[in-house]
């Protein structure tokens, strides 16, 4: 019973450590929506995108954990990373240079 109140507690305490970092994302980019994403045993990415444009990440240990982080941020979460969401992401000089890097073996 005491490893499960352990794994409880660390598990709580991520989530706390996620939507603090979700919160602060959002003010600094005045508002965000997200998108939660499993990414094979790494767990889950949450993708945050704030009301300026602005957009990233953040991996947490599990679907659940990262559900649990958005709630608790209070932010908006989409189902998927496209339509009407995926364009409000701004992309600048920095982002395009990478991916046409990517492109031609940059």
């Amino acid at each position: 019973m005491a490893d499960t109140q352990q794994v409880d507690a660390k598990a709580e305490r991520t989530v706390a450590k996620l939507a603090r970092r979700i919160g602060a994302f959002s003010k600094a980019h005045g508002g965000a929506e997200g998108q939660v994403a499993h990414i094979g045993e790494r767990g889950a990415r949450i993708v945050l995108v704030g009301e300026d444009g602005g957009w990233g990440d953040l991996v947490a240990p599990s679907h659940e954990i990262a559900e649990k982080a958005v709630e608790k941020a209070g932010i908006t979460v989409h189902e998927a990373f496209d339509g009407e969401f995926a364009a409000k992401v701004t992309t600048g000089a920095y982002e395009w240079k990478r991916m046409a890097g990517m492109q031609i073996g940059g």
